[in-house]
């Protein structure tokens, strides 16, 4: 049976091993030997890497990896942190009076 790997940055060092899959976490600069090394291993069938360590890699490098290698990369995107927006005060005062969101063009 296949293996499935994931490549993840620090921040997300026990996720996704907590659910029995095989993780390895690393810096941006240990993405490509990581990558060539995980692919080169005959036992991995899936390799889910974060989108963001493959920034630094060269993007003709990583499809000529994927063109030799018999499984399936796929590219696990980033999570992101939601854009906090910031309610303006006379629309709080607004919709707390009337109960009512009210949306003002000015």
């Amino acid at each position: 049976m296949k293996k499935i790997v994931f490549i993840t940055p620090h921040d997300a060092e026990y996720g996704f091993s907590l659910a029995g899959v095989t993780q390895y976490s690393i810096s941006q600069e240990e993405a490509g030997d990581t990558l060539k090394r995980v692919l080169g291993e005959p036992d991995t069938g899936v390799v889910v890497i974060d989108e963001r360590l493959i920034k630094g890699l060269n993007d003709e490098r990583l499809r000529e990896m994927e063109a030799r290698w018999y499984g399936i990369l796929l590219i696990l995107p980033a999570p992101e942190k939601p854009v906090v927006e910031m309610e303006d005060y006379a629309l709080r005062l607004i919709r707390r009076a009337i109960g009512y969101h009210v949306r003002l063009n000015l």
